[in-house]
């Protein structure tokens, strides 16, 4: 019983604005919840020209006071940027408004450059791994039999539901041994995703939060009405992706310019490689690609994230989705996308 959620980046594309990319998301939640979908999720980045989403909890508290039933969270928070007891404090405060529609993922790496990350540490602990200390401490600020931190406000009783967020097997050592549920990112980190998923079963420790193991897996999925369309509207996301790795990334480039620009041979086969566990297709492709990789891992759940130049496309790209997979859980509904969808 496999049920799907959203991430989403607040995409700033070329043309676009920080804000617009911010009215987008609230749009995609809304998208998202009328669907069915069991959870959403916004990302801890900075100082990216291509993404918005640089302060999590305040854009959570956005899209909660907007959305009704929808479960609404981080995917991530990079934990070594923030104190534990500020973390604390504001997940309580959106569990107290928001009861039981709050999830906080959380991540070790530090979503940013090495000088923006000095600039949201200011610490002497820079360069020291105090990830498992302030894990722990912050796991304590959630729960009613506190050991030795103050008293954050709110208090214990208002407790989000946490997940750790891993690309690497440490992340699910950590889930594992502390009695956590676990998301792989597998759209950005293939290589590791049996290792990582098997060292999480291996090593799980039944807990007061969930007495069995529970994965989920990030996956880049973009669905359009046929295969070709599909491609052309991956393209921006490919070089992107290329332009960052160059240092030259800004916006996220329109289809167009991903289609035209100058590809090297070496330049197509490394996006064919960071591709090819992408779901990208018509709807039947994009099912098949996602059956195989639930039948792969036993996921419980997965999180897909979209990422394409137009918000419409990305929408339709969710709506075609939900049209072949129920996005409450269970096997695919194989039910024929609606002859709309697929005239957009």
């Amino acid at each position: 019983m496999t049920s799907l959620s959203v991430l989403d980046l607040a995409t700033v594309a070329e043309g676009s604005t920080p804000a617009q990319a911010l009215a987008d998301t609230l749009e995609h939640a809304r998208l998202a919840e009328r669907l069915g979908f069991a959870r959403f999720w916004v990302a801890e980045h900075h100082a990216m020209a291509s993404v918005a989403s640089s302060a999590p909890a305040v854009l959570i508290a956005h899209l909660a006071a907007r959305t009704s039933t929808i479960r609404v969270g981080a995917g991530g928070v990079m934990l070594p940027n923030h104190a534990p007891i500020v973390l604390a404090e504001q997940f309580a405060t959106l569990e107290a408004l928001n009861p039981g529609r709050i999830d906080l993922g959380v991540g070790r790496a530090p979503g940013t450059d090495p000088l923006t990350t000095r600039a949201l540490r200011r610490s002497s602990s820079l360069g020291h791994d105090t990830f498992p200390d302030d894990l722990v401490e912050l796991l304590d600020y959630f729960s009613p039999s506190r050991s030795t931190h103050p008293v954050p406000n709110p208090g214990p009783g208002y407790a989000p539901e946490v997940w750790i967020l891993g690309s690497s097997t440490y992340g699910a050592q950590v889930a594992g041994r502390l009695g956590l549920p676990f998301a792989f990112a597998y759209h950005f980190a293939p290589q590791r995703l049996d290792e990582a998923l098997d060292i999480y079963r291996t090593h799980f420790r039944p807990s007061a939060r969930i007495e069995a193991p529970r994965v989920m897996v990030g996956v880049s999925v973009l669905c359009a009405p046929s295969d070709e369309e599909a491609r052309f509207l991956a393209g921006p996301s490919g070089l992107h992706l290329l332009l960052r790795s160059s240092g030259r990334a800004g916006a996220l480039p329109t289809p167009e310019a991903a289609a035209a620009f100058p590809y090297s041979a070496e330049q197509r086969a490394f996006l064919d490689e960071t591709s090819a566990t992408h779901a990208i297709g018509d709807p039947d492709a994009v099912r098949a690609s996602l059956d195989d990789l639930v039948r792969r891992t036993g996921a419980d759940e997965l999180i897909v994230a979209t990422r394409t130049h137009g918000f419409a496309e990305r929408a339709r790209s969710l709506e075609l989705l939900a049209s072949v997979w129920d996005p409450a859980g269970g096997p695919s509904r194989h039910v024929a996308p609606a002859d709309e969808l697929l005239a957009r």
